[in-house]
């Protein structure tokens, strides 16, 4: 389907749209009888049908702002760019085997987990954040302060609560911090990308990457997408959710795959696991760990448990807005303690010293 963007004093452009989710998440389903976590059924068909309909409102969407705002100057340099990068040859991606800054902060030594913060307002399945707990402002820093390598924000306001406003604050309070310790963070835009014309927003918003799903959009798109993003040199995060996508994503040129919508350590290892990748490059391994229902800090510990699987990153979101009573719960702690060297078989999430938070980071210490 083909969604035509007017400009005031330039040839009508045209856009492909196509379906595109960033982190719809299926919470797995489980037996309260054997305590067993279960994968829910059909969830690829699941996903595809909320998708259709979200493609469907990010097309009227999209349509309405740019009747409603137009386009200003920045953005139509950026289109340009991207239009020229498209018509140089659209069915070729061009590889730089060179990571960019994000992906050189999300991959470090073996055994070394990094962390992406998302921010959203609204979670999936608990409405709204309540704003005078998470204050954007404010957790911007605090991600930074606790040790996020990378800040999302899901600037979809019908899946996140969030605007392109919102990702440009994120931007710019980073920028600010340039010469603080730490200094500024890579900011991502994790809204649902169905045009080239948002990869345009996304630059002039200051974000630094963005994610596309390989399975919403198809190799095709991707292609397009992934083009699109190196013309404006943005990074790329693509969203994968089976082995077959993640060979796929490497194969056009993905240096940064993120397994998503897959429940548990284990199936998410499965994905990433045997993959063909060029000689000389680095792929980095993002697992996505879904929100748990319950009070506990299980996200942290299957985080570690990814880690020991190889994985290089852990993108975490309603995770951190669980709002609990104990510091332990807070965002920053849980960042925290998600990239600590913890030992999944001693250490506990909420442990603060001794036998548990910090047992395998202070032995990994002593033998370096």
């Amino acid at each position: 389907m083909k969604l035509s963007l007017a400009y005031n004093a330039l040839t009508l452009l045209a856009w492909s749209a196509s379906v595109a989710t960033a982190f719809v998440s299926v919470p797995p389903m489980v037996d309260h009888k054997s305590s067993a976590t279960m994968s829910p059924p059909s969830t690829h068909t699941a996903l595809f049908a909320v998708s259709a309909l979200v493609r469907k409102a990010k097309e009227a969407e999209l349509r309405n702002y740019i009747q409603e705002h137009g386009i200003d100057d920045e953005i139509k340099v950026y289109c340009q760019k991207i239009q020229e990068a498209l018509k140089a040859d659209p069915s070729v991606v061009k590889v730089e085997e060179v990571a960019g800054p994000l992906q050189e902060r999300l991959t470090r030594r073996k055994g070394t987990l990094t962390v992406i913060a998302e921010f959203k307002r609204k979670l999936f399945d608990s409405g709204y954040v309540k704003p005078e707990d998470f204050v954007p402002e404010l957790l911007s820093s605090e991600f930074r302060e606790f040790g996020a390598q990378g800040i999302a924000v899901l600037a979809d306001e019908r899946m996140g609560g969030c605007t392109y406003d919102d990702l440009a604050m994120f931007a710019e309070e980073q920028r600010r911090s340039k010469m603080e310790v730490p200094g500024p963070v890579p900011v991502i835009n994790s809204d649902v990308i169905v045009d080239e014309f948002q990869i345009a927003r996304t630059k002039a918003a200051g974000a630094a990457a963005v994610v596309l799903n390989l399975d919403l959009l198809g190799v095709d798109d991707l292609k397009k997408m992934l083009t699109a993003a190196r013309a404006l040199e943005l990074e790329a995060i693509v969203a994968v959710s089976s082995k077959e996508e993640a060979q796929q994503a490497i194969d056009l040129g993905a240096r940064m795959i993120s397994v998503v919508n897959v429940p548990g350590a284990e199936a998410k290892t499965e994905i990433v696991s045997g993959l063909t990748i060029p000689e000389g490059a680095t792929v980095t391994k993002i697992a996505n760990i879904l929100h748990r229902a319950d009070k506990g800090l299980g996200e942290v510990e299957e985080a570690w448990e990814c880690r020991d699987k190889g994985f290089n990153c852990a993108w975490v979101s309603d995770a951190l807005y669980k709002s609990g009573n104990s510091a332990s719960e807070h965002p920053g702690a849980i960042i925290k303690s998600m990239s600590a060297k913890s030992s999944v078989r001693w250490a506990s999430p909420v442990a603060k010293s001794g036998r548990g938070e910090g047992a395998r980071e202070y032995l990994g210490d002593i033998l370096m």
